[in-house]
């Protein structure tokens, strides 16, 4: 989505940053790993394909995603921002009859990253910036059956069990976006800051120039 593409969202234990070329190389790196083709339900791509994939998250109206940075590492402006990255978070809209539907889906691709609630932090900012920003007022969530941690985390944010598929081995969970969802979102995410991307990345090589 052209929306969110120079948009940074600022966390406690990350940041959220669109996702861009230079970003490519780590991501298809991380996606020659059999577990997260496994837990992403994903085939492997070609560098070239993810490319294309690239410029489809950014330009497609279906699609909005961001690449998930290590804040602590990110703050030191001598560290580059691919090596930062840890992760994406994209928000799929499902029903071009519906704009208010949205599959989500986190994936922290670095394991030393994981058990460290920084799946629960992405989650939550991103749905309050789905719900903000894009209008969303369900969402939905598709998880392998053997993924029972991201299942679990998700049942935390107070959504759903509505169906299993043996077929495909994924569990669909779904939360539907009322006040109290939205006054929760507030509350789990009211640290968070929303910046420009662009301003804020010349201001980190502006510092590390210095």
């Amino acid at each position: 989505m052209k929306i969110n593409e120079n948009t940074l969202l600022e966390g406690q234990k990350v940041v959220l940053v669109p996702y861009n070329e230079e970003h490519v190389p780590r991501y298809h790196e991380w996606m020659k790993s059999p577990e997260l083709q496994q837990l992403t339900a994903s085939e492997p791509l070609s560098l070239e394909q993810e490319y294309d994939m690239q410029r489809s998250w950014r330009d497609d109206n279906d699609k909005c995603t961001f690449i998930i940075l290590d804040k602590q590492r990110w703050a030191d402006p001598s560290v580059e921002e691919e090596q930062c990255m840890l992760g994406d978070v994209n928000i799929f809209l499902t029903d071009p009859t519906d704009l208010s539907v949205a599959e989500l889906e986190i994936m922290i691709a670095e394991p030393s990253y994981r058990g460290r609630g920084v799946g629960k932090e992405v989650t939550s900012m991103m749905m309050s910036y789905g719900v903000a920003k894009l209008g969303i007022k369900k969402f939905q969530a598709k998880i392998g059956l053997d993924n029972q941690v991201s299942v679990a985390m998700f049942k935390k944010l107070r959504f759903n069990e509505v169906s299993v598929c043996d077929v495909f081995r994924e569990v669909t969970l779904e939360l539907t976006v009322d006040e109290s969802v939205r006054a929760t979102l507030q509350d789990d995410v009211v640290y968070m800051k929303e910046r420009d991307y662009r301003q804020t990345c010349s201001s980190r090589h502006e510092l590390f120039s210095q």
